[in-house]
């Protein structure tokens, strides 16, 4: 690669292609671990996707971002494709034909209106008085016919969306035998029928990473897993020596579904698994996904942790525009005194907003910020009509995300920063990305008793601990925070706690993690 200073070619220390399903934007973990692999030597592209539109490009300090359309014509369902005869047998099969009879049936019914209106009104212009007699007999039969006719097709076309809707969701006993069939048949290669769509996401980015002739492969996330695999697989057989790293964020097998249905867990669950032997190394975000991982994939080593810590908070770049921060008191209409406890990150009901909402009401006086990608969509709409109802509208503020270098400074706004996550496995086992923020940002934290948060939070001081979906202990904790602010911000003077929770410190880890694996790209640019 070269420089723009000396315009004179560079040696690199490995070409880096990183791989994850998501515009990029938004996503922290993967543009941090960009921008600093690239900034310690590394030739780092990173590949994302756009569900809609063309692709683009951009730089991320030395690291390129491309984001590549992504097709789903895989992603249709069986039912979406085909007629389902046991499922609703009267329903028409996908496609055109049922709009098309519905139409058709409307048709049939105002011509009948027409002519019958016709006869009465100008006789003379429907033709002899033969031909009349004769409309007349068969409009007596046309008419109950065509009722008739109309309703048999509404009949069909109900029975065609029911049957469309239950082909989405998958949740019925056929679609538990389906699975548990392919299961049965092909084990770890199952996912071929039940999640077919993952074929849509190596097709989309497989010629691009072959393109690109990378040393290594970081693939973000399950879905990447398979990807960067695949495309290992090729370079290897085309005599190009290829390291793939597996960057796994969560546990998959106690995710909440992103697709509620019988096919989505264990589909997406058998491609892991075939692929995760593939992995040259794994990095994870805690060390209990890194046992559980290690367990469940019968890993040779312990997966490496590289946490989802933030950057330290300096400036980026001073008087330039990235360092100019939004207010986000500003943001909220609000003054310097008023108290303000902030949730940032991902929204969902499984997160907890829902009960800060019913919270607000026996606050007096406290302001909440949901800080979330995107303040308008439908589910943080919900929740700020829901405030409304309970007369507390006033006091709940959605403001968009900041650039991730942004931040700490932007959340040390608030009074407290509060994670009232819900139990489900994948919470139990990690301090997660806004628990770091929050430490950085010197906030009060109020987290529920979800088990590796609620000790480390416990253990440190940095807040209060409520019960995950207890209202009433939600508002105990948040008023116990802002009664005694000093006295959880005071644990962020121990010696080192917020030094180890930074990006800093983790893309060291990572940054070896790399070395280690291409020993001759290292030895290679020592020599030069």
């Amino acid at each position: 690669m070269e420089t723009q200073e000396s315009g004179i070619e560079q040696p690199h220390r490995g070409r880096v292609v990183m791989l994850v399903d998501n515009k990029v934007e938004g996503d922290s973990r993967v543009q941090k671990a960009a921008e600093s692999m690239a900034a310690a030597g590394w030739d780092v592209t990173l590949l994302g996707l756009v569900r809609s539109g063309s692709g683009r490009r951009w730089k991320l300090g030395d690291a390129e971002v491309r984001l590549l359309p992504l097709k789903t014509p895989l992603a249709k369902r069986h039912a979406e494709r085909h007629r389902s005869l046991l499922r609703r047998p009267l329903a028409y099969p996908p496609g055109p034909l049922g709009a098309y009879r519905r139409q058709w049936a409307k048709a049939w019914r105002a011509d009948v209106a027409t002519r019958r209106a016709a006869l009465q009104v100008v006789p003379q212009a429907v033709g002899t008085p033969a031909f009349r007699r004769a409309e007349r007999m068969r409009l007596t039969m046309a008419g109950p016919a065509s009722k008739i006719m109309q309703r048999w097709i509404e009949l069909r076309s109900r029975q065609s969306t029911e049957a469309q809707k239950a082909g989405r969701r998958l949740q019925g006993p056929m679609d538990r035998v389906f699975t548990a069939t392919w299961k049965a048949a092909k084990g770890k290669r199952a996912w071929r029928r039940l999640e077919p769509a993952l074929w849509d996401y190596e097709l989309t980015y497989g010629k691009e990473i072959d393109a690109l002739k990378p040393d290594l492969i970081h693939a973000n996330d399950f879905r990447m897993l398979g990807v960067g695999a695949r495309a290992a697989v090729r370079a290897r057989a085309a005599g190009r020596q290829v390291k793939l790293v597996w960057d796994a964020h969560e546990f998959l097998p106690g995710v909440r579904p992103w697709e509620d249905n019988a096919h989505w867990i264990p589909g997406n669950t058998a491609h892991e698994s075939e692929y995760a032997p593939f992995a040259d190394a794994v990095v994870t975000v805690s060390e209990g996904l890194g046992d559980l991982l290690r367990e469940r994939h019968s890993l040779a080593t312990q997966p490496t942790v590289v946490l989802n810590a933030p950057d330290r908070p300096v400036d980026r770049q001073a008087g330039g525009e990235d360092d100019v921060v939004p207010d986000l008191r500003e943001l909220c209409g609000i003054g310097p005194d008023v108290p303000l406890v902030v949730y940032s990150g991902s929204p969902g009901p499984q997160r907890g907003l829902g009960d800060m909402v019913e919270a607000l009401p026996r606050l007096d006086g406290v302001h909440m910020a949901f800080v979330v990608p995107n303040p308008a969509a439908a589910y943080i709409k919900g929740l700020l009509a829901r405030a409304e109802e309970l007369g507390a509208g006033d006091r709940l503020h959605a403001v968009p995300y900041v650039p991730h270098w942004q931040v700490v400074r932007f959340l040390s706004a608030a009074n407290a920063g509060c994670i009232p996550i819900h139990h489900w496995p994948n919470h139990e086992i990690a301090l997660i990305t806004k628990f770091f923020e929050y430490s950085h940002a010197r906030l009060p934290l109020v987290v529920s008793d979800v088990k590796t948060m609620s000790e480390v939070t416990r253990s440190t001081g940095q807040g209060e601990v409520c019960k995950a979906e207890d209202v009433s202990d939600l508002v105990r904790a948040i008023k116990q925070v802002l009664a005694e602010p000093e006295r959880y911000r005071a644990a962020y003077d121990k010696p080192g706690l917020l030094d180890t929770w930074t990006w800093e410190a983790q893309a060291e880890v990572l940054d070896a993690l790399y070395s280690n694996l291409l020993p001759d790209r290292e030895k290679a640019d020592n020599r030069r």
